[in-house]
């Protein structure tokens, strides 16, 4: 057994957490084959690494995977309530990979454990939110000196990272992670449209069907959970601020309208945007007696809750496990979820092993892109290489078991060349 390191609930934990991270894995055949190559390469032999994510079970195996191409890395948690405490346990105690995440765990405790991750001296960091970034660009900024490359995982943290590249303030390259279409396109779209719904029927025990859903944000992740909504039978409202999305959203058959309208006549509401008080004290206000709100987008400011506690007369915590009722002055109830946090995380499992098979290899695979470029990339925010979201996609289509066809040599000549025409 491993020696153990980190600070975790509960390390006697670890058994049901490695039986945890083996199911998982059961289901990220991708990621398998780039832990076995790595482990047989070494490619990231003596590289030194500090990852901010979200300890689950799917997690874990990208962890395993970094440390079989032989990377020295520690874990810090990226939110208070995404923790699977018994993975925590499990990366610590059985695969030896330092761990500081607690479920629940305090905002001293969560920049304690943020620290811990920087103490590491890391040369890559990989970040779910652009936290550990931060931190290297205000209380660490000696330790930044060190960093080769970062990766982000997240559009909230991918917005943040590319304002600091546009006002000069970025000190590393960043690889857009969350930019991939293999991450994207999939992981935001299918995997928060189906863990946010899990999130909110475990929270609420609700019948979407027939319900008044309303969705703020109709990007990648927006479209996601409206999709998997409508197919539960809700009658969804999308309010936007962008007009094409809100066009997209219109041509894809949802009503669209201004959260101001779109409040009074919601059941269900969730927040997917990555901006703050999305949800505020004016929609409180016109909200109907026991609507339900909630957040699927990073942080936890998409919802203005100082807003909701100023309009409240009293506060009934943990009326169900994850969920407040807030009673408003005139005696309207408001019920919020998982206190404003990540619902598909809080009060769920996150994301499907299967959709972060994708995200965690197309991850593994640019931690393994930045090393060979060896300090040379830019100061910049960078895509994901193009040949390693191509080599994603082929192998889970065949994991899944699906074919599809080739270019012959006479399309690959009519491709290439402008000679014929009508």
């Amino acid at each position: 057994m491993a020696k153990f390191k980190g600070d975790v609930t509960d390390p006697a934990l670890a058994e049901r957490g490695r039986k945890r991270i083996e199911w998982a894995e059961n289901d990220m055949p991708v990621l398998r084959l780039v832990r076995e190559r790595f482990a047989r390469e070494k490619t990231l032999r003596g590289l030194r690494m500090s990852c901010c994510l979200h300890i689950t079970a799917e997690t874990a195996n990208l962890a395993r995977t970094l440390k079989a191409g032989g990377a020295d890395l520690v874990l810090c948690a990226s939110n208070p309530l995404s923790t699977q405490d018994d993975v925590a346990a499990a990366l610590c105690k059985e695969y030896g990979i330092p761990t500081y995440a607690r479920k629940g765990e305090s905002t001293k405790i969560f920049y304690d454990h943020l620290h811990a991750a920087i103490d590491h001296r890391p040369n890559v960091t990989m970040d779910d939110g652009a936290d550990l970034v931060h931190q290297l660009h205000t209380t660490r900024k000696k330790e930044a000196s060190d960093i080769v490359a970062s990766m982000e995982e997240t559009t909230t943290g991918v917005i943040r990272l590319r304002a600091m590249e546009a006002k000069g303030a970025l000190k590393f390259p960043v690889i857009a992670v969350n930019d991939a279409t293999t991450k994207h396109l999939f992981d935001n779209r299918y995997g928060t449209g189906q863990s946010t719904l899990d999130g909110v029927i475990r929270a609420t025990d609700m019948l979407v069907a027939g319900r008044r859903v309303v969705i703020s944000g109709y990007g990648w992740c927006g479209r996601g959970v409206a999709s998997r909504a409508r197919g539960l039978g809700a009658l969804v409202t999308v309010t936007e601020i962008n007009p094409l999305p809100a066009l997209e959203a219109v041509m894809d058959g949802f009503e669209v309208s201004p959260m101001a309208d779109a409040a009074r006549a919601g059941d269900l509401f969730i927040t997917v945007t990555g901006n703050k008080h999305v949800l505020r004290g004016e929609h409180f206000k016109s909200m109907r007696d026991g609507a339900v709100i909630c957040n699927s987008g990073h942080f936890d400011v998409e919802i203005d809750i100082p807003a909701l506690h100023k309009l409240s007369r009293k506060v009934n915590r943990g009326v169900r496990t994850n969920v407040d009722e807030y009673v408003l002055k005139d005696g309207r109830r408001i019920y919020l979820l998982a206190d404003g946090r990540l619902v598909n995380l809080a009060a769920a499992e996150g994301h499907p092993a299967s959709v972060m098979d994708m995200s965690f290899a197309t991850q593994a695979l640019a931690t393994e892109f930045a090393r060979k470029q060896n300090g040379k990339l830019s100061v910049a925010v960078h895509r994901v290489p193009a040949e390693i979201e191509d080599w994603v996609a082929k192998l889970k289509l065949e994991a899944m078991g699906i074919r599809i066809d080739r270019l012959t040599a006479d399309q690959k000549k009519y491709m290439a060349s402008y000679e014929e025409g009508t």
